[in-house]
């Protein structure tokens, strides 16, 4: 159960960094147990889905080098990081035999930690506008090795995914604080306008 749960945090991670990278790697792995969450795209050959996602996976490592694509990155992968999540945890469960009731409550979990992972990564993308290519580059393998951990060695996976998860949630909290110390200045220098301005309206008066 341990190790299960593990998986799906490893798995969960990084969705939430990545859609199609993960994915395409599990479905080249394991597209049996992969394509039995995907029942609205079984129609598909094998081969014709394994384009898709190579396409689209091309665009995450590419596009993720440049700010234009990292923006549209961004807006995708909050939207879709959620259905990756779902998609991926509930593999990784089923490939190691994970028992559980209800077992939909593990895509939903997957679910949440790959959108919250998404959301920090989008904080941070905006108060920097544009993420450094270092980070693009960490991203891509730490994804990969995410999702092959996930589903070959749960134990060092969840490990990461644990430590990333509160190197995020970190961050996310440091964010907040410089952005309040930022603001803060700029609320107290209008403040002072507005009394000034009150003051001399008031010695107008007398």
């Amino acid at each position: 159960m341990i190790i299960g749960f593990l998986a799906v945090l490893s798995a969960s991670v990084a969705a939430g960094m990545r859609i199609a990278l993960p994915l395409l790697v599990i479905l080249v792995l394991y597209s049996e147990p992969l394509l039995e969450n995907l029942p609205w795209l079984r129609w598909l050959p094998p081969q014709v889905l394994i384009s898709i996602f190579a396409i689209w996976a091309l665009f995450e490592l590419f596009g993720s080098k440049k700010l234009l694509g990292q923006r549209i990155l961004q807006v995708v992968q909050l939207f879709f990081s959620p259905l990756a999540g779902l998609i991926l945890s509930m593999t990784a469960a089923q490939v190691l035999e994970v028992e559980f009731e209800p077992f939909w409550l593990i895509g939903v979990i997957g679910a949440l930690i790959a959108f919250v992972f998404n959301l920090i990564l989008t904080g941070w993308f905006f108060r920097l506008r544009g993420l450094p290519i270092w980070w693009s580059f960490t991203e891509d393998i730490l994804c990969v090795v995410l999702v092959l951990f996930a589903f070959r060695s749960p134990q060092q996976g969840g490990v990461l995914a644990m430590m990333l998860l509160w190197l995020a949630v970190r961050s996310s909290t440091e964010w907040k604080r410089y952005y309040d110390e930022g603001r803060s200045p700029q609320r107290s220098e209008l403040a002072d306008d507005i009394d000034d301005m009150n003051e001399q309206g008031n010695g107008e008066g007398v």
